[in-house]
């Protein structure tokens, strides 16, 4: 009889079910912990690119996302409403930039885990683990894996129960995420299928991504500086609107929910202790400013899969996962981090080679999928 290997993990967010779905396609058992009531996505919308899509390929969930996201195909940046550039997103670029609500992308990845047989436990508080494979829960739960993961966010007990935390840096930015409707009649004449990116330099330093997610909804990503009076919630719609007049009618609708994140990297000794692995943003959390949080959360989410799919040296293996991804994550933080602080995103043309890299990248456990751009 065959003895089917079992993972627990820390967290229902992104990274945590796409691995445990990734595992369970391998043939595991898994047990997925989440510590809220129920399961939702927090934050509003959300950039997938083709790394990202290429990992959804792999675990069945592609399609779904794709028949209810709106693809991006100009990132237009203005400054006082006047055209400072704009990045169009043809087959040539090698990646197309998708959008839809956090919702919806979590939705279409939580059908893929229930099919895939994964088990999800909420009401499930973890508060740390062991080396030797032990995920431990506050109702004084000892979990025994032959892998544990954690991919339980920024504040990860886990994480920080082994002592894994290098550093955590602060910017002066952050940003409050919210949905409106998308309201194209009521704005007037304009590209409001594109992505554009809203500053009013150098009078303020207030910015506004409009993210169209799909036909109904719209997620603006409304940039202040840390302890700035914009970044209060609830929103001072007078303040956002004196800003940026053009927006209003969406501004306006902005009602409730939402809430204020400051732009934070954090980096860790090593991504493992023993028999844990920590992935997503309790292992690299990054600036938004290259939408690559996700991404690069379910692509190294997939990759560690991969990588302990048959191993018989558990450490071994996940030295050797840390050591082929961590250089491109690191990259992208890096990355990420130098546009946050010095706002280049406001000059427009980012969108090089460099920004790219890694929204073009292969991911682990893709490699046997063809191009997804002219899918």
């Amino acid at each position: 009889m065959v003895v089917r290997r079992h993972a627990e993990i820390a967290g229902a967010g992104f990274a945590g079910l796409v691995a445990a779905t990734a595992l369970c396609q391998r043939g595991w058992t898994v047990t997925v912990h989440e510590s809220s009531p129920v399961l939702r996505a927090f934050g509003a919308g959300i950039f997938i690119w083709e790394n990202g899509l290429r990992v959804l390929k792999a675990i069945g969930a592609y399609d779904c996302v794709i028949a209810k996201a709106h693809e991006g195909v100009s990132y237009e940046t203005r400054n006082r409403d006047k055209l400072v550039s704009e990045f169009r997103f043809t087959p040539d670029q090698g990646t197309r930039m998708m959008t839809m609500t956090r919702q919806h992308l979590y939705g279409c990845i939580i059908a893929a885990a229930e099919r895939a047989g994964v088990v999800i436990k909420t009401n499930s508080e973890v508060i740390g683990a062991t080396p030797k494979g032990v995920l431990l829960t506050a109702d004084g739960g000892k979990h025994h894996a032959d892998l544990v993961i954690g991919a339980d966010g920024v504040r990860s007990k886990v994480r920080d129960s082994l002592g894994l935390l290098k550093e955590r840096n602060s910017h002066a930015d952050g940003i409050v995420r919210v949905l409106t409707p998308r309201m194209k009649k009521e704005l007037g004449e304009g590209n409001w299928d594109h992505v554009i990116d809203f500053w009013n330099l150098p009078g303020s330093p207030l910015r506004i991504l409009y993210v169209p997610c799909n036909e109904d909804d719209l997620y603006l990503a409304m940039m202040a500086p840390v302890g700035d009076r914009a970044s209060r919630l609830p929103l001072d719609h007078d303040l956002w609107v004196e800003a940026f007049p053009q927006l209003e009618p969406v501004i306006r609708k902005v009602t409730a929910g939402g809430r204020y994140d400051a732009y934070e990297t954090s980096k860790l000794i090593r991504w493992s202790s023993g028999r844990v692995a920590i992935i997503g943003d309790a292992a690299h959390a990054m600036a938004p400013t290259l939408g690559q949080g996700a991404g690069v959360a379910i692509m190294n989410a997939l990759s560690l899969a991969a990588a302990v799919d048959g191993a018989d040296d558990l450490d071994a293996t996940l030295k050797v996962w840390e050591d082929r991804e961590r250089p491109l994550t690191e990259y992208t933080q890096d990355t990420s981090a130098q546009v946050a602080r010095e706002r280049k995103n406001s000059y427009g043309q980012i969108w090089d080679g460099a920004a790219l890299r890694t929204a073009r990248h292969i991911p682990t456990g893709t490699e046997h999928l063809p191009s997804l751009i002219a899918a």
